[in-house]
């Protein structure tokens, strides 16, 4: 952490780190609406909770910022499966046959 606070690239590495975990969601929504539906968002909300408390709890900065990205991903991802339950009702997703 130090190598990238001294070559000022703590930001970049926040940014590129942002996009890898945001980009990870939206396969996992998929996934997750696929096999489980809308049943799955409380897993999502004690993911976010998690991330916020382990945020407030991490001293560095760096790690803390990630943990934040990642908790409130966790919370758009909840609003995310609903949106995604819409889109496979409009055919834009296939639909789970073994799901009822």
């Amino acid at each position: 952490m130090e190598f990238l606070n001294e070559y000022h690239l703590a930001g970049l590495f926040i940014g590129i780190c942002t996009f890898l975990i945001i980009g990870l969601f939206h396969p996992i929504v998929i996934k997750c609406e696929y096999y489980w539906g809308t049943k799955c968002w409380w897993v999502f909300l004690l993911l976010g909770i998690a991330g916020v408390a382990a945020s407030v709890y991490v001293s560095d900065i760096i790690l803390s910022s990630l943990l934040g990205v990642f908790a409130f991903s966790s919370f758009w991802t909840i609003k995310e499966v609903f949106d995604q339950e819409k889109r496979v009702q409009k055919g834009w997703f296939p639909k789970n046959p073994k799901r009822k």
